[in-house]
């Protein structure tokens, strides 16, 4: 059995390549245990491994058996290699179900973790402090709240392990691949919905509703001196502005007290500009709905992202990824009522325009101190140009840039309703499972409608997650005599409205079209031949006089004149005969005032 290995400091991987290390030894310590009821193998490990699916599997059993009153483990999908993803749910009450839970009167926080299998902290944290909710060392915890835990979330990528899997991070001995079975990134997904993994946790929050989502990572990048860095969409640049304003009031003090007086060094998630140059600054990123908490942003669910840093021991990334959820766990029990009125502020408004795009600001922000690692920086005779050498001595930075995403690039306007073909079912489908309320239409369109028509589009050079990209440019035209029975009506005005725009909008760049859900829209499927075409065309223009100077004008464009296959082209596309449906975009806005219909999954009206 796993956990039997006590040797494993003989397979973990020679970490002489990285960094040196600033001494830590944080009270967190005292959370380890040895020996005894339920010790995780992490422990008995020394704090240098991590248990495959297997013997995972089988201590979420053991937890289940010393515990079945107040525990329930389920299975909340498959992946594509039919390994069954599972979940712990921990209630005082014994409340497992979702209908039970909603009657709690306590908040519920879903914590996830693996979702890079590679980056699995959150599984072996969260194991010590359900051990301890078992054996009754922590009785407090489920006063608090009630709790659903996702130990591994890309179950077949945690089963591509390897202790050469990740270059900059130091430990567990062996760990998980980033990807999933098909090669696809699950924390790309919470738009398109390709992975079975992903929509298994919408899945879950659609029925449970949690009040804080919390998605356990570990860092790339630089080297600095904070082990626990997390973060949200800030305040400025948020969806959800009154929700971030929440985690920053309430939240955050206390996971960071939580944090600092166990020895741990809380930190804000940021990046590097010039990984060759700290003093050029940091970069403030805003996540977008294809990340977890892009998209708990724009669904009004308060989400939050750790970054555990790579650099420092497993370990210590471990006993501060439970010290930070103990954190987080007090913060939403004592506060669970001003963040669920930040929630419900949220919900009840969509604005006129959204923000669907953004860049990093030209003029830098300041952050008072950032604690960094010192280091030197030389031309590398391998790679011919500077390098950094971190030096594992603790340098703080004062008055450091910091270069937000607030820079806006494109604002679309909100229509009142989208309108969806019955052909796509799978958008409906999806749509559903992003919590979007749906409507099915009965009857004649009474209505005015806009069609985006696609002027300008090119796709991606090399695939992204699977799919050739698209990005475009539209015309909004009026579309006109459109029967919509049987078409799905979704209303902006819901609570999941705004998640609802960033899905449905063209302009918007993590939308089902941008992923390429309707490329088939850039396809001629009919052509013409030119022997039918100019008798035709001929007649055509000859009854049509304003059409017959349109024409003489696009002549007067000399490229247009001597190209005839463009002449021939631009004629064919006036005639009846052109496809209709060639380069529009098939769902439809209004963008007058529609009936507000109360959320739920389906109704036909």
């Amino acid at each position: 059995m796993f956990a039997s290995l006590l040797f494993l400091s003989a397979i973990v991987a020679d970490n002489s390549h990285l960094p040196p290390l600033i001494p830590w030894q944080g009270n967190s310590v005292s959370l380890l245990q040895q020996q005894g009821p339920l010790t995780t193998d992490f422990e008995l490990s020394q704090g240098k491994a991590s248990p495959n699916y297997a013997d995972t599997m089988a201590f979420v059993d053991r937890l289940v058996a010393a515990n079945p009153t107040q525990f329930q483990s389920q299975t909340i999908g498959y992946s594509n290699s039919n390994r069954a993803i599972k979940m712990l749910v921990a209630s005082e009450q014994g409340f497992f179900e979702a209908g039970q839970m909603a009657n709690s009167t306590k908040p519920t926080i879903l914590i996830q973790a693996g979702i890079h299998a590679g980056e699995i902290d959150g599984k072996d944290a969260m194991f010590m402090l359900l051990r301890d909710i078992a054996t009754g060392k922590r009785r407090d915890i489920l006063k608090k709240v009630n709790i659903l835990f996702i130990p591994i979330l890309n179950v077949d990528g945690h089963e591509r392990s390897s202790a050469f899997n990740r270059i900059n991070q130091r430990g567990p001995a062996k760990m998980g691949f980033r990807t999933n079975a098909n090669n696809l990134n699950l924390n790309r997904d919470y738009t398109k919905l390709d992975t079975p993994e992903v929509r298994s946790v919408l899945k879950v929050i659609n029925d449970y509703n949690p009040n804080l989502y919390i998605d356990v990572h570990v860092t790339d990048g630089a080297d600095y001196q904070y082990d626990v860095t997390y973060g949200y969409n800030p305040v400025f640049a948020s969806e959800s502005p009154a929700i971030s304003d929440a985690l920053d009031q309430y939240i955050k003090p206390v996971i960071d007290a939580t944090l600092q007086k166990q020895g741990h060094i809380p930190g804000p998630l940021v990046f590097v500009m010039d990984k060759r140059d700290f003093k050029k600054g940091l970069a403030g990123w805003v996540a977008t709905p294809r990340f977890s908490n892009g998209w708990g942003d724009l669904k009004s669910l308060p989400t939050i992202l750790v970054e555990n840093h790579s650099l420092k021991p497993y370990q210590q990334r471990v006993l501060g990824t439970y010290v930070f959820l103990d954190g987080a766990i007090n913060a939403l029990s004592q506060y669970s009522h001003e963040l669920a009125n930040a929630v419900k502020k949220e919900q009840e408004f969509v604005p006129d325009k959204l923000i669907v795009k953004r860049s990093y600001a030209k003029q830098a922000d300041t952050i008072s101190e950032f604690k960094g690692v010192e280091y030197t920086s030389s031309v590398s005779a391998l790679s011919g140009q500077t390098e950094v050498k971190y030096l594992g001595k603790a340098y703080t930075y004062t008055d450091l840039p910091i270069y937000w995403q607030k820079q806006v690039e494109r604002v679309v306007d909100v229509p009142q309703a989208f309108f969806v073909p019955p052909v796509y079912s799978d958008i409906i489908e999806k749509l559903k499972l992003h919590g979007v309320s749906v409507n099915k239409l009965k009857g004649a369109n009474t209505q005015p409608l806009k069609l985006a028509k696609v002027l300008d589009y090119s796709f991606d050079k090399a695939p992204f997650e699977g799919r050739f990209r698209v990005s475009a440019s539209f015309d909004y035209v009026p579309a006109i005599n459109v029967d919509l029975d049987g078409w799905y009506q979704v209303n902006t005005q819901q609570k999941a409205g705004e998640l609802a725009v960033h899905l449905l909008h063209p302009e918007a760049p993590d939308s089902f079209f941008a992923w390429g859900e309707f490329n088939t829209i850039f396809q001629r499927t009919e052509y013409m031949e030119n022997y039918a075409l100019i008798p035709y065309a001929r007649k055509m223009l000859k009854d049509n006089p304003k059409l017959a100077l349109e024409f003489d004008k696009k002549l007067k464009d000399k490229a247009f004149a001597h190209d005839a296959n463009a002449r021939l082209n631009w004629l064919y596309s006036h005639t009846p005969f052109y496809d209709e449906a060639y380069l529009k975009y098939p769902i439809l806005m209004s963008y007058e005032q529609v009936a507000v219909i109360p959320d739920q999954k389906d109704k036909e009206i």
